[in-house]
């Protein structure tokens, strides 16, 4: 077989190489008589492979291409002339049927050549009978006619997978005896790996994979992955002997050209795809072979130095963190997607799905990578994403990545680099793909060349952690740059990961990477392979995690105290969803119980910082705090949380800093890289800042609280936790707020500016605002508490307040119930695509000023549930008092799917409860769109058509949709049955539905039982004729409260239109007549329109 890599059209490939090869199959010297030597000179290859399969050359005469690709060049190295050295690989076989499926003519040709009669010409379909196995150590051959069934080693007594590294290693197996056979057995010894001819196989047993060959005097050869027999088991060799069968270059272990690779074969089990590369194989010589007729069972191994590295890249990610930094909480991961902002920017961000409808991933970390791992293509980097709001933990998760794999969860990979990409954050230096894994990770890791060299072959075990994505900003552009490196050329961080990301480097691996959901680098990720998205704490595991954190410090008396003091503050508690915040939380719980009994946490943000900080600042040297804000405030501003030592203003400043846990060293940083500890406590000192400093502007201040953005040169809020930081600083008591930070002489400016903040805030009118804005309202005016602040925002909120496609996190929930129980007033909530959690929801719909709220249908019936199984008969009764639909539009199959449940909901409990009437929801709908589209309408209609009738205040139906609902005449003869219990409903829209004269035969026995409610009736854009609108001619006078009927551009032709004339005649009550179509003549349309000006042609 011979494999190039020019198309089918090429003329001539361009690695042929000219020259004559000699191809002999002959037995050793002794045994010259028992087998021909067939020699064939070959002059120069000249041709396209097509011309080459359709000769007459002996397949095992011609060359063994071997044209394996550069990983990152794409360049063929050179070609060798002996057969033994120049192989063909599988990887080379499946681009070769890829280059054949191109052209028709071509496929064909191959199918007849390569393929003939016993496979299918459709390559895209062929496949083996029995899965065919990877070769990674000796294979039995053997012709296929006239003989016994070959015995099978069991795989089970084959192998034995090691979890713990991935990879596989095969053990001596149980000796079976061989079945004697009268067919002549030959014998093929290898010097790298023996083949056997065996007796032959009338059906192939499972573990064997069958090619067959032409001119070999060989009908079909056999690969089983296995051991062979013993020597006692095989008839000795009896026939030639070739040495010299090549080891293929890029399959680690196996000494066949055939032999697939894990990559090449994505249906296999797990044991089949893990291998090894890079191996050393046991040899043995020839004449011990002849001696004794043995065949080595020694499994190929890694190089020793390879075996190193993976041992101590083992240790280095096994260790686990000590103390409170290693208390492990799980959380979901839930699948995510990038969606647009709106419809008129550019800018994605993440899609906020309803609670039920989250899609979690199922079996955690190890199982998603792997099904994304399965998923993917052949020899494609894989990227996948991990995303979180600051503080969520997603720093942690990677680190728990690579623990999974040390500990053997992720044997898919052989190898895991995880690198901070604040490390990457580095302009101008020079660098290598080795010093991106190997010295730029949280702890340099020494490897040899070797090692890098085993490691690029095989990228697909590779799995890469990028974590804090974010902070590459500064090298913006790499995503989209023209080039990326060659494999072995210095070059830029900007270069190396433009190589990356454009698959030019380790192609095939995984890119696992963490950021946050915003950001300009984020924005390309929305054709990311998998997107994740960290959940955070759920109420019971923030409590959970209290009682670890003060487990783990030795303090378990003060255990129930500090979940108490937590509960006390229901506003911090919210905020405990964020492991960062938690973390927070228990640090300044237990500073406050070792004070004393009568302790309190505070009930802002705000006062949580400034009791975290307000013990070290004082202790400090004089303005240190000042000049660290400072800092912060400017890395901020350039998107960055790390800085060097030199930046501090002394060294004094530097120690106290990092003696006080303010900054510290990030892991993988160099010795002079520092990094604040939290984003939040960056975004609180960034805060501090502008509240002291005299540098900033008044007119310029309130463009930080981000509230009214402006359209020039806006402000990015980068540092997104400063203006409710900001806002409190300000307003909070001096005494206990700024003060207590830097002393009373440095808050000269915060008078002033306080000022102008109060004016700006009193100045909003909150029911101007978007939701997301009006959100970071509230949560500002909470942290001032300043009295007239928070009157004046609560106040002017508007009665109906609608956050439709606005993410509610358990904080937002909060204050939002706050405000509207100070407000005095009644509110509409629209809480749709919110994403709010159940004891969000519950929280606002029990307030009694919340009179009517709208919610996700499946979120709403699963909150009833849960109430009636809490036994909380009142609440349960108000949320189904307060819910409504009106109008609802069913957009999704999911969307018809619950509406069925709601009225499921009101069937079961009109059966279940004497008194209970109907669900006020389904009582008073009155208005339902159906916009499923071409391919969901059809299917989900009838659906719809069932639970129609329980909704006995319908007034308006439309089931026209822009891209046509195609609900078709037994759409209509299933409405149509509906009618007698639809009293109410006052306009029927039916355009575009692909209805013909049978779906207007139908409609027209069903209308009179509207005839009394029935007001505009539309069948716009359908496919009637003649007969159709006879029928609608006909039971026109009938309709006596018709007002308006559209039939425009349907199908009949002026017959139709002269009897829908006649019959409008009889019916004084109808305004309207649209009837306008290109199939009647216009000079017929006028005259019909000028005998009755009711007919409207437009």
């Amino acid at each position: 077989m011979i494999r190039g890599r020019a198309a089918t059209d090429s003329p001539r490939p361009q690695s042929w190489r000219e020259g004559e090869a000699t191809s002999s199959a002959c037995g050793s010297p002794g045994n010259s008589g028992s087998s021909q030597c067939a020699t064939m000179e070959l002059g120069p290859l000249e041709g396209s492979y097509l011309e080459l399969l359709n000769s007459d050359a002996d397949p095992l005469c011609l060359y063994h291409i071997y044209d394996q690709m550069d990983l990152a060049g794409e360049e063929e190295i050179e070609l060798y002339s002996e057969p033994d050295t120049d192989t063909i690989n599988c990887d080379q076989f499946s681009r070769l049927l890829c280059d054949m499926e191109g052209d028709e003519e071509t496929r064909e040709a191959y199918a007849n050549i390569a393929f003939p009669e016993e496979l299918p010409a459709d390559l895209k379909h062929w496949k083996p009978a029995e899965p065919p196995a990877v070769v990674t150590g000796s294979f039995l051959v053997g012709p296929v006619s006239n003989s016994s069934t070959l015995p099978c080693l069991p795989l089970s007594t084959l192998f034995n997978q090691e979890p713990a590294s991935g990879r596989m290693r095969l053990e001596e197996t149980n000796q079976m005896p061989m079945p004697s056979s009268s067919s002549s057995l030959s014998c093929l010894n290898l010097p790298e790996g023996p083949i056997q001819f065996v007796p032959t196989v009338s059906t192939v047993p499972q573990g064997l994979w069958q090619i067959s060959g032409t001119g070999t005097g060989v009908s079909s050869i056999f690969i089983y992955h296995g051991e062979v027999p013993q020597a006692s088991q095989v008839p000795p060799p009896s026939g030639l002997t070739v040495h010299g069968l090549p080891t293929s270059p890029d399959r680690p272990g196996s000494t066949s050209p055939f032999a697939p690779s894990a990559t090449d074969l994505p249906s296999m089990p797990e044991p089949a795809l893990i291998s090894r590369a890079n191996v050393t194989e046991h040899k043995t010589s020839p004449t011990q072979r002849q001696a004794a007729g043995e065949v080595s069972n020694k499994l190929p191994k890694w190089p020793e130095s390879v075996e190193q590295f993976y041992r101590s890249l083992q240790d280095t990610y096994r260790a686990e963190p000590t103390g409170p930094d290693g208390i492990l909480m799980e959380v979901d991961l839930v699948q995510a997607r990038l969606e647009r902002s709106s419809s008129k920017s550019l800018e994605r961000e993440l899609a906020t799905p309803d609670w039920a409808e989250r899609q979690l991933a199922q079996g955690g970390l190890a199982e998603g990578l792997l099904a994304a791992k399965e998923h993917r293509r052949p020899r494609e980097t894989q990227v996948i994403a991990m995303l979180g709001k600051a503080g969520q933990g997603k720093s942690y998760w990677a680190g728990a990545v690579s623990r999974a794999w040390a500990c053997g969860r992720l044997p898919q990979y052989d190898f895991v680099f995880s690198v901070p990409c604040h490390c990457l954050n580095r302009p101008g230096d020079v660098y290598r793909l080795q010093d991106l894994l190997f010295s730029l990770g949280p702890r340099p890791l020494v490897a040899a060349d070797e090692v890098f060299s085993h490691i690029v072959k095989r990228p697909d075990r590779i799995l890469l952690i990028l974590d804090a994505f974010e902070e590459l900003e500064a090298q913006d552009g790499f995503l989209h740059s023209t080039c990326g490196p060659a494999l072995a050329e210095p070059c830029s961080l900007r270069g190396l990961l433009a190589g990356l990301f454009q698959k030019k480097l380790l192609r095939g691996c995984t890119l696992l990477l963490t950021a946050r959901p915003r950001g300009r680098l984020v924005q390309s990720l929305s054709k990311a392979d998998a997107l994740f998205e960290l959940s955070g704490f759920s109420m019971e595991q923030a409590q959970a995690y209290v009682m670890r954190y003060f487990e783990c410090s030795g303090m378990t008396e003060h255990q129930d105290r500090a979940l108490a003091l937590l509960r006390d503050r229901p506003f911090l508690l919210s905020h405990s969803h964020s492991p960062t915040l938690c973390q927070a939380v228990c640090q300044l719980s237990e500073a406050l119980l070792e004070l004393g009994e009568d302790a309190e946490l505070p009930s802002t943000l705000t006062g949580l910082y400034v009791g975290l900080l307000g013990r070290a600042a004082l202790n400090g040297p004089p303005g240190a705090l000042a000049e660290l804000a400072k800092l912060a405030w400017e890395l901020g501003r350039r998107h960055q949380s790390t800085l060097q030592e030199n930046q501090f203003p002394s060294a004094d400043v530097r120690t106290w800093a990092m003696a006080k846990g303010l900054v510290q060293h990030p892991p993988g940083a160099t010795e002079s890289e520092l990094a604040f500890p939290s984003f939040l406590l960056q975004c609180f000192l960034g805060a501090l800042w502008l509240a002291l400093s005299g540098e900033i502007k008044d007119k310029e201040l309130p463009q930080y609280l981000a509230l009214t953005p402006r359209k020039k040169r806006p402000y990015d809020n980068w540092l997104e936790g400063v203006p409710r930081f900001l806002t409190g600083l300000i307003f909070q008591p001096r005494a206990r707020c700024l003060g207590a930070l830097v002393g009373p002489s440095a808050t000269a400016f915060a008078d002033r500016k306080q000022k102008v903040l109060a004016r700006y805030l009193k100045r909003l009118q909150p029911g101007t605002l978007r939701a997301r804005q009006l959100l970071e309202l509230l949560h500002c005016a909470h942290e001032a508490e300043e009295a007239g602040i928070w009157q004046h925002v609560v106040q002017e909120l508007p009665a109906r307040l609608s956050f439709l496609g606005t993410r509610l996190t358990p904080p937002d929930a909060h204050v939002l119930g706050k405000a509207l129980e100070a407000a005095g007033q009644d509110f509409a909530l629209d809480l749709r695509s919110t994403g709010i959690d159940p004891s969000g929801l519950g929280s606002l719909v029990g307030l009694s000023c919340v009179t009517h709220f709208r919610a996700a249908l499946s979120d709403t019936v699963a909150l009833w549930e849960s109430l009636r199984q809490h036994g909380e008969t009142e609440l349960l009764q108000a949320a189904e008092e307060k819910f409504t639909i009106e109008p609802f539009k069913a957009k999704s199959l999911k969307d018809v799917e619950d509406l069925g449940k709601l009225v499921q909901t009101q069937r079961t409990r009109s059966s279940s409860e004497d008194t209970a009437g109907e669900l006020p929801a389904v009582r008073d709908l009155k208005k339902l769109e159906f916009a499923l589209g071409p391919i969901s309408g059809p299917q989900a209609f009838p659906k719809l058509v069932r639970i129609l009738t329980a909704f006995s205040s319908l007034q308006h139906l439309d089931l026209d949709a822009l891209s046509e609902n195609k609900i078709g005449d037994e759409g209509v003869s299933q409405l149509s049955a509906t009618f007698p219990q639809l009293k109410s409903l006052e306009t029927l829209n039916l355009s575009q539905n692909s209805i013909t004269d049978l779906g207007a035969y139908k409609l027209a026995e069903g209308l009179p039982s509207l005839a009394a409610s029935l007001l505009r009736l539309s069948l716009y854009n359908n496919c009637i004729c003649d007969m159709g609108a006879e029928s609608l001619a006909r039971v026109l006078p009938d309709m006596v409260s018709l007002r308006v009927m559209d039939v425009q551009y349907n199908k009949f032709t002026a017959a139709g239109a002269q009897q829908l004339a006649a019959s409008l005649r009889k019916c004084p009550h109808v305004e309207t007549l649209a009837m306008w179509t290109p199939t009647i003549p216009f000079s017929v349309q006028e005259h019909l329109q000028q005998q009755d000006s009711r007919i409207s042609l437009r």
